[in-house]
């Protein structure tokens, strides 16, 4: 779960993290009347969307007066924010962070996420921060430096200001430095985060910190342990969708291409994304099952491929396992399209519980499955049917 800004500095300056100060703001008026209260002679007028880039899209800008803040506030409100992460379809601006400007001598970058590779939480850092710096790196015009922490449960002291002093941070702000970070790893393990990044965090003159932008990302699956958390959730700002997925028991992100997939277990999802692509197909969607899930769900996931008129065939990858066998799936596909009246070609490759017993059932609900024995046929069959039917 993305949170807007605003939320994550609230949140995360109850750990120690320096913000400049803001409030949020919904209209014109109310932005000009927190630039009044908070009394800067520079203010950014930030837009609150689950997007980076926002700057570059004209998404944050520098006032000096409460009849500035306003008239931006006015030209952002309502309209819609096409950043390089929204795609096309931008994001509609709905509220605005108004906060002090600051003056710095330097941006640097840090990050807290978990690597994947290793399972450690890892702290990401550079000696300088800004835009593209996915770009920069990738380039090799920027160095990012790593440190894992383990689990994160322990503070790492010493080994996080030899870090500090790698990005360049002066020696006489490393114990805040420190202080600042330990505060980070402690948000991140007890608020079940999967990513914190500060960019840019600034240094000011007198070698204190600023967080002048931060982007924090939830972990779904133990929100359960955070309702305070998850009622921070701007349902107006994501796909509705998805969000209506999530309570199906399904992890569902919309795609723009002209294949359906549906898998159970994220990797195994992220796997199907992946051999269609390389199969020369365009997915259409990432669809993971969680074990938790119904055939009743499994077909509200089902109806959501068949509902969209782009998509003209499905590739169904299961390995059915002790808490969700492959029957119960194929129940969802046969519950979904007597409920939609619409089918499509259907390409599955099923492995593991009742992956047998699945296949009768796709023939008792009248589906037309094609039936493959691995993932890769599976994937240049979706393809061509879709091809055939495009």
């Amino acid at each position: 779960m993305n949170l807007h800004e605003f939320q994550a500095k609230e949140i995360l300056s109850g750990y120690g993290l320096p913000t400049p100060g803001g409030k949020v703001a919904i209209t014109a008026d109310q932005a000009s009347a927190i630039a009044a209260e908070l009394g800067s002679p520079t203010i950014a007028v930030k837009a609150q969307v689950h997007a980076g880039a926002r700057g570059k899209a004209g998404g944050v800008q520098l006032v000096h007066s409460p009849s500035e803040a306003k008239a931006a506030a006015a030209k952002l409100l309502g309209k819609k924010l096409v950043t390089a992460q929204t795609g096309a379809a931008g994001r509609v601006v709905k509220r605005l962070y108004l906060e002090v400007g600051v003056e710095r001598v330097r941006d640097l970058y840090v990050a807290m996420l978990v690597d994947g590779s290793t399972g450690q939480v890892t702290l990401l850092g550079a000696a300088k921060g800004g835009d593209d710096i996915e770009e920069r790196a990738a380039r090799g015009e920027l160095k990012l430096e790593r440190l894992g922490l383990g689990d994160g449960r322990t503070r790492r002291a010493d080994e996080v200001k030899a870090f500090a002093n790698r990005i360049r941070v002066d020696a006489g702000s490393v114990d805040a430095f420190e202080t600042m970070i330990d505060g980070l790893r402690r948000a991140f393990v007890e608020l079940d985060a999967s990513l914190i990044e500060i960019n840019p965090l600034a240094v000011l003159r007198d070698g204190s910190f600023q967080a002048l932008d931060v982007k924090m990302v939830l972990e779904d699956n133990a929100l359960f342990r955070h309702p305070d958390l998850a009622a921070l959730r701007d349902e107006d700002d994501i796909d509705q969708r998805e969000v209506e997925a999530q309570r199906h028991q399904l992890n569902y992100v919309s795609m723009d291409g002209n294949i359906g997939l549906v898998a159970n277990g994220a990797g195994l999802g992220l796997a199907t994304v992946d051999l269609v692509s390389a199969a020369g197909g365009r997915p259409g969607n990432f669809m993971d099952i969680r074990t938790t899930a119904t055939s009743l769900d499994v077909a509200y996931g089902f109806g959501l491929l068949l509902d969209n008129p782009s998509l003209k065939a499905i590739f169904l990858n299961v390995h059915g396992g002790g808490m969700q066998p492959c029957d119960t799936i194929a129940e969802g596909l046969g519950i979904a399209i007597r409920r939609t009246g619409r089918s499509l070609p259907v390409v599955a490759r099923l492995a593991g519980n009742n992956a047998e017993f699945a296949r009768e059932r796709f023939v008792s609900f009248g589906c037309k499955v094609e039936n493959c024995p691995d993932m890769w046929t599976a994937a240049t069959r979706a393809v061509a049917l879709a091809q055939k039917g495009a």
